[in-house]
């Protein structure tokens, strides 16, 4: 069987880069290499011209995973995305309040919510435990600050090390405006990106075992909401039951509400 994991890039990619990721994950650097010829390993941390990608290796292959902010989906969604009539900014309570919330994403994996909170005035903190995940978040968001239109954003996003439960275990009560958990579930989706991003993601990461916690820790430091979305045909986190929810076609967002949120 191969290995999980080393690093590896194109003649393009920041060479420093990988040696740095090659030692702070403690796994091989493999130097300047093709994904689709490397047999030893399942999956490669590849720098290139674009950045950071987590690629899966061999032949035939999907392309490779990034927290990619500037351009594609995250791109489109920024210029033409709805704004506070989203459903992750309705979950938050963005059409209810001027105020600038501080949001805390205990489970960023690669940023897409949180940017979009980030892109409507909200200061979010990030946390994301895995340090592979982490790795490509942190790429992600540095290449998006270099961005004209996207530095604003990313200036109002504050990425953390560490478990995000750790952080809320140990907080005082009001130490952040919202809470918005998206813990790792089983996923039956079929769509090709919903697939490719998710298998890889399960690959790496697993499920969240401790979502109960997360949401006992939350409720305990949050000042006016807890936002946990879940598959939309999913079971709610054991606990309390939610005030209210938001659905969508494929998930939904149940809200515990600790408080009216400010007008402004």
């Amino acid at each position: 069987m191969p290995s999980a994991l080393a690093v590896g890039r194109s003649p393009l990619g920041d060479a420093e880069q990988a040696v740095a990721l090659s030692q702070s994950l403690a796994i091989e650097n493999l130097g300047i290499v093709r994904p689709k010829e490397i047999r030893d390993f399942a999956m490669v941390l590849y720098l290139d011209e674009n950045g950071l990608g987590l690629q899966v290796t061999g032949k035939g292959a999907p392309g490779p995973v990034r927290a990619e902010f500037v351009t594609g989906k995250m791109g489109y969604r920024r210029e033409h995305g709805g704004g506070a009539g989203q459903m992750v900014a309705k979950a938050v309570g963005l059409q209810k309040t001027r105020a600038t919330l501080r949001v805390v994403d205990a489970t960023a994996g690669l940023g897409q919510d949180a940017f979009v909170l980030a892109s409507l005035g909200c200061e979010v903190t990030l946390f994301e435990r895995n340090p592979v995940i982490h790795a490509l978040l942190a790429d992600g968001l540095a290449r998006a600050s270099l961005n004209v239109d996207c530095a604003p954003i990313i200036a109002r996003m504050s990425l953390k090390e560490g478990s995000s439960l750790t952080w809320l275990e140990a907080a005082a009560p009001g130490s952040a405006d919202v809470i918005y958990l998206d813990p790792m579930f089983p996923h039956r989706d079929k769509s090709a990106l919903v697939k490719k991003e998710m298998q890889v993601f399960r690959s790496v990461v697993g499920d969240d075992t401790d979502a109960e916690a997360l949401l006992e820790a939350a409720l305990g430091c949050a000042t006016y909401r807890v936002v946990v979305k879940r598959p939309r045909k999913a079971p709610t986190i054991a606990g309390p039951e939610p005030a209210t929810r938001i659905e969508g076609k494929s998930s939904r967002y149940d809200i515990y509400s600790l408080k009216a949120l400010p007008a402004r």
